[in-house]
């Protein structure tokens, strides 16, 4: 099994991890296309019950972003990749490049682009509940449906976005727990960000805009506060567990790639076992305030 370590940035501090289990071995590694740390823990041979416990200790703050202000220097080299296409962010593809282009027509520079494709996932798409989990992130069947989870819309987002010249980027992540509240195993989510220059990484969320639509049963007027609150901000309510990387090879040599790495990851006998059914692979997340 892989599980996503969490570590600590700039806007939160995870402090005191610790994890146990009845493994035959452990490693910490690092996913070599986003970066992000991981638990791996194998077991060999049957045994009765396979497990393993992970505790750790997080702040986090609101990551939000007062002032967007974009200046003519060029993007960085490491974040030109993320203009790039990829099989699971297909920005090349015919279909994503005709829209973004539909959707950014008359704007000049990245930050009303930017904002454009926002608007238009936030207008055009709606939520699923039904979809599992946090959905695979299909740019092809999320604009088919026009429907989906966050991670299915945050890539729509991603897609559109490297299509019309943004660079952008998925965010895995955890929602903490609200006071109160003790079980978030259903707590994984999936954002996006997209990069300004002159200002940097912006955090963008059109998902939770969808869901407080749907939850709150809100007119365009209503949903107004949570359009704009979301375009450069988020929550202090998650913490983020990977950023980019899509279609993972681990370093251990998983026999499934990995669409991406939110969820923990388990093969048995080289086969996967599903992370958004919990029929068939069961595991908790809880929450403690303190």
């Amino acid at each position: 099994m892989w599980f996503p370590y969490p570590t600590s940035d700039l806007n939160q501090k995870i402090d005191n991890l610790q994890f146990n289990g009845n493994y035959s071995t452990f490693t910490l590694s690092r996913e070599p296309q986003s970066g992000a740390l991981y638990l791996y823990t194998q077991w060999r041979g049957p045994q009765k019950e396979r497990r393993l416990t992970v505790t750790f200790e997080a702040t986090a703050k609101e990551r939000k972003v007062t002032r967007l202000e974009e200046k003519a220097v060029p993007i960085p080299p490491e974040v030109t990749k993320y203009v790039q296409s990829e099989f699971w962010i297909p920005s090349n593809d015919k279909k994503v490049k005709a829209l973004a282009r539909q959707i950014t027509k008359g704007k000049k520079g990245i930050l009303p682009k930017a904002r454009a494709v926002y608007d238009w996932v936030v207008d055009n798409t709606r939520r699923d509940p039904n979809v599992p989990g946090c959905g695979v992130g299909n740019v092809q069947a999320t604009l088919a449906a026009r429907s989906g989870k966050c991670a299915d819309l945050s890539t729509l987002y991603v897609a559109l976005a490297r299509a019309a010249g943004v660079p952008a980027r998925e965010v895995f992540g955890l929602r903490l727990g609200r006071p109160g509240q003790t079980d978030i195993t259903d707590g994984h989510h999936c954002w996006a960000e997209f990069y300004l220059p002159g200002t940097g990484w912006v955090p963008v969320d059109p998902a939770d805009v969808t869901k407080a639509v749907l939850a709150k049963k809100l007119d365009k007027a209503g949903a107004k506060p949570y359009r704009e609150y979301y375009f450069g901000a988020v929550d202090e309510f998650r913490i983020v567990l990977q950023k980019g990387g899509r279609g993972i090879v681990f370093s251990e040599g998983n026999k499934e790639t990995v669409n991406y790495f939110m969820y923990p990851y388990a093969e048995v006998d080289g086969h996967a076992l599903d992370y958004c059914r919990p029929a068939s692979f069961a595991y908790t997340v809880t929450f403690r305030e303190r």
